[in-house]
């Protein structure tokens, strides 16, 4: 199993930015991502989670209306993309997956919004 993240990401503030996911190694729409990101010197903070078959959402109530999830399933890839960025998102983004109670992270990507 492996989920493999898109790159660093450096935005301006009031910018979006889009972070992508790719998944193997599994049957990709049999379990959901979730995206879970860690700004520094904070814990790691749940931003909700996709289910790729069906591309139904549930998304933490704090970002509500600032993120969109989605898949892709042609390409077995989870994108987040996050809008009106500001300085208290930077921070690494991870998608992961559970699969029969092992847990699989991407490697993280970094965004940096500054001006």
């Amino acid at each position: 199993v492996q989920l493999v993240q898109s790159g660093a990401e450096l935005r301006n503030p009031g910018a979006s930015v889009k972070v992508s996911c790719k998944a193997s190694g599994y049957t990709f729409t049999s379990y959901y991502i979730n995206w879970v990101r860690q700004a520094p010197g904070q814990g790691l903070e749940w931003m909700g989670r996709i289910d790729p078959e069906d591309g139904g959402t549930k998304y933490a109530q704090k970002f509500q209306g600032r993120v969109t999830f989605t898949a892709d399933t042609s390409t077995s890839t989870a994108y987040v993309e996050l809008s009106s960025l500001r300085s208290e998102d930077t921070a690494v983004y991870y998608c992961a997956t559970n699969l029969v109670g092992v847990s699989y992270w991407g490697q993280g990507a970094q965004v940096t919004v500054s001006s």
